[in-house]
């Protein structure tokens, strides 16, 4: 099948899907605006009542938070409506029931309000801070290098002597585009940071980090789960995070034309969408 053979609109899929799992940034909106189709996406789907959810690995913002940035941009999505990595931190068919458990926690304040809601006690960072977890959420806020260094010296100290330790990762993307030719690190970049660490200080020891978000299918799983569905799609704009990972929870994708990865590359690396989808609507 050649990639026009492939070809499809959002009706045709929502004919032969039962729900539909939609990447926010790419695929919705980018920093500035609604993307073409979207608005009108969204209140179709609202209307119809046909199953659909956002997906996004955001563990920064709150699901509040991010239904009030996509009204400003004409994006009704409610909260119930969105389903971030952070969140999955209080999914204990996940991570296993995380109450009472003390953990350090990088990113900003609302990735401390997911481990808040999760059970979790969060202690602050210090030169001497002694948690039963570490959860790498996102890059903001994290101060270069000395809150790396303090996350760093906690892992050591507790792997040392022998005392357990959680890894998660909220967030697994490494790199983020900042502008033409910039690009920052990401909550993955720093967590991959510390693996190497363990991987080199225990090297049978099998330590890593539990990554939540995409591409792993652990969030597509949970997405499924909460819209009550047999047969989803994912609709995303990017080969390694949406199509990779939902090929991973062996859910069908659809790769859209207006985001990052352009039609000609939809092959790349041997990741191939199961459509195309040249725009929303």
């Amino acid at each position: 099948m050649t990639a026009t053979d492939r070809h499809t609109t959002i009706a045709a899929l929502r004919s032969n899907y039962d729900g539909f799992l939609l990447d926010a940034y790419g695929v919705l909106l980018d920093k500035h605006r609604a993307m073409p189709g979207a608005i009108a996406l969204i209140d179709g789907l609202t209307r119809d009542d046909y199953p659909w959810l956002v997906v996004t690995n955001s563990a920064s913002r709150l699901p509040e938070t991010l239904s009030t940035e996509f009204a400003d941009l004409g994006l009704r999505v409610p909260p119930e409506r969105i389903l971030t990595s952070g969140a999955l931190l209080a999914d204990r068919q996940l991570t296993g029931d995380l109450s009472g458990m003390t953990a350090v926690v990088l990113g900003p304040a609302e990735s401390v309000t997911y481990a808040a809601r999760a059970g979790v006690t969060v202690l602050p960072l210090s030169d001497d801070v002694d948690a039963d977890a570490l959860i790498v959420a996102d890059q903001k806020a994290v101060r270069w290098p000395e809150h790396m260094n303090q996350a760093l010296s906690m892992m050591i100290r507790r792997l040392d002597a022998d005392r357990p330790l959680r890894l998660m990762l909220c967030n697994p993307d490494l790199i983020y585009p900042v502008s033409s030719g910039r690009f920052g690190f990401t909550a993955g970049g720093l967590a991959t940071m510390l693996e190497a660490v363990l991987h080199e200080r225990w090297p049978h020891a099998g330590l890593h980090f539990q990554r939540l978000g995409k591409p792993n299918p652990a969030i597509f799983e949970a997405a499924t789960r909460r819209l009550g569905v047999r047969r989803p799609i994912m609709i995303g704009d990017q080969l390694g995070t949406d199509i990779a990972g939902a090929a991973a929870a062996a859910i069908d994708s659809a790769l859209v034309g207006t985001g990052l990865a352009p039609a000609a590359a939809a092959a790349i690396g041997g990741i191939t969408p199961t459509w195309m989808l040249p725009k929303l609507l």
